[in-house]
């Protein structure tokens, strides 16, 4: 995750930077951009509290593994929004519905784990997913 974060710091400071039009961009105004980078380093924390929950329950780890991939799945669909962004294009519609199926299966997958010797961490994590979950609503609200 800490790879999407630069990936998409580095994508952001080349947004700034590219010449076309403030409009193809897709700039969005300041607070846009705060929801934008919410979400990227919600995306981290999110992945360093699924590594704390403990895995040595089978059903526990295949859980923690599907919501690691739906992460995953949001992470892909940013980046190639980010690209999008930077490159003048407009982003891909097919990457907000990623992104919210991604946040979805990690929530799902967190709340199928009935483990109780990690319900706190697995409590610290929905915390988490929820916040992103809020924050890309937030993207959508106000990067118009």
């Amino acid at each position: 995750m800490a790879r999407i974060l630069s990936v998409f710091l580095a994508l952001f400071l080349a947004f700034a930077a590219v010449a076309a039009p403030v409009e193809t961009r897709q700039l969005g105004n300041l607070q846009c951009n705060i929801d934008r980078f919410k979400i990227v380093t919600g995306l981290v924390e999110t992945g360093s509290a699924l590594k704390k929950i403990d895995t040595t329950n089978p059903d526990t780890a295949t859980a923690v593994a599907a919501a690691q991939t739906g992460l995953t799945t949001v992470g892909d669909a940013i980046k190639d929004i980010a690209l999008a962004l930077v490159t003048g294009k407009a982003a891909p519609t097919d990457a907000r519905t990623q992104v919210s199926q991604g946040l979805n299966d990690t929530r799902s997958a967190l709340e199928g784990i009935t483990d109780a010797t990690v319900t706190a961490s697995v409590a610290s994590a929905q915390t988490l997913v929820q916040g992103l979950i809020d924050d890309g609503n937030g993207v959508i609200a106000d990067c118009k």
